[in-house]
């Protein structure tokens, strides 16, 4: 059982696509799959720039080459990554094109409501 924040309530289709990717994700999904946000408990283009979402170890959001996190920018259809180091956009790795995929997922799933 958790608390359920009031964003949450005012939005039945986050509340099920948050229950359901919570479940999923205990029974195995790819936490980085996700088009909700599990800790922030909202869509997850709307806390991507968060720093709780840069992984070096996986590169989620991370340029290698600069050892640097990426900033993040959020649009109507898509998100996009770049170095603020090197100025590199979007560093082409399976993990950094998992999150602009799972962002503009998650900007599709808000506005389908």
């Amino acid at each position: 059982m958790r608390l359920v924040t009031s964003s949450e309530a005012e939005d039945t289709t986050l509340t099920a696509v948050l229950s359901a990717e919570d479940l999923a994700e205990e029974l195995g999904l790819d936490p980085h799959a996700r088009v909700t946000c599990g800790l922030h408990r909202c869509w997850l283009h709307l806390c991507v720039a968060s720093p709780a979402h840069v992984v070096p170890l996986t590169g989620h959001r991370w340029c290698r080459p600069c050892r640097r996190p990426l900033e993040v920018f959020v649009d109507e259809t898509t998100a996009h990554l770049s170095c603020p180091e090197c100025g590199t956009g979007t560093p082409d790795t399976a993990a950094n094109r998992q999150v602009v995929r799972a962002c503009r997922t998650s900007i599709a799933a808000m506005h389908a409501q």
